[in-house]
């Protein structure tokens, strides 16, 4: 299954506590870089997230996860408030009022300001921390399988990149015993239009050595077990991009020796079309988990 670092996911719940919304992005990135933005009641799931995250197969990308908490339309929130402390500040006040010269009234506002006279009860957000656990894990489910939806859009294109390669190479190798024999003549043919007399054993080590130096079989046996590992790797069930990336690497290696040994335009026209299809490849391997 290849999947693709870049998704989005968003799921929705409602209970009596209000509506909860989960967003979840991913873009490519080397390593797993969860971050999150969660109401400051459900920081405590941070870690139960992390370990949802991993327990799904999310091994690679930056993922920003948001969680939004809106409260239901008709909760009215209670205050508490501190009969004793607004005593206190009262009485306070009213001491401090009989030695100043012009005193000022103080009302029940400047009471209800004074830090502790009045508190909000700390809410039960046990059961829409369960609700969150539950969410968070569907928008998992979903980013996942809209990666794996999202890769395997690619995989046409690789299969028809690797295949014209294939048949690249074996056009190569097919014609590389006419462009040695040509370019043997071709030696041969300049030999006599300079009318130079060389010894047999002399004319068999300029052609050993044109041959060494024309000689790209490794290359290509290189470029045909590249191009074979690369598809078995798309068949792969784990996170492929990584060992893609390499392969591409090595892949466009060997298409720049091929190129540099090259003896006939056709060869090297050959060679550029590979590095296009390689890179082509490349570009998309990058997004891939």
């Amino acid at each position: 299954m290849i999947r693709s670092m870049t998704a989005f996911a968003r799921k929705d719940t409602q209970g009596d506590w209000g509506t909860l919304t989960c967003e979840i992005r991913t873009v490519n990135h080397r390593y797993l870089e969860p971050s999150f933005r969660l109401p400051e009641a459900f920081r405590e799931l941070e870690n139960r997230f992390r370990e949802e995250l991993r327990s799904q197969g999310l091994k690679r990308g930056k993922v920003d996860i948001s969680m939004r908490l809106q409260s239901a339309e008709n909760e009215v929130q209670s205050f508490e408030i501190s009969d004793e402390m607004a005593k206190a500040v009262n009485e306070a006040a009213n001491h401090i009022n009989r030695i100043l010269d012009n005193p000022a009234h103080i009302n029940a506002l400047d009471i209800l300001r004074w830090p502790g006279v009045m508190s909000l009860p700390e809410k039960d957000y046990s059961a829409a921390k369960e609700a969150a656990a539950g969410l968070f894990k569907d928008a998992v489910k979903e980013l996942m399988s809209v990666r794996e939806r999202e890769g395997e859009r690619l995989r046409p294109l690789f299969e028809e990149r690797l295949a014209t390669m294939g048949k690249l190479v074996t056009e190569v190798r097919e014609k590389m015993p006419q462009l040695l024999a040509a370019q043997e003549q071709n030696l041969r043919d300049r030999f006599d239009k300079a009318k130079v007399e060389l010894e047999p054993e002399r004319v068999a080590q300029e052609m050993v050595m044109l041959a060494q130096k024309s000689d790209v079989a490794e290359e290509l046996d290189r470029l045909e077990a590249h191009i074979s590992e690369v598809t078995d790797t798309l068949k792969n069930d784990d996170a492929i991009g990584r060992r893609l990336d390499f392969l591409m690497q090595e892949l466009n290696r060997e298409a720049n020796t091929l190129s540099s040994k090259s003896i006939d335009a056709a060869v090297t026209r050959a060679a550029v079309d590979l590095k296009v299809l390689i890179e082509q490849i490349r570009e998309q391997v990058q997004n891939l988990e």
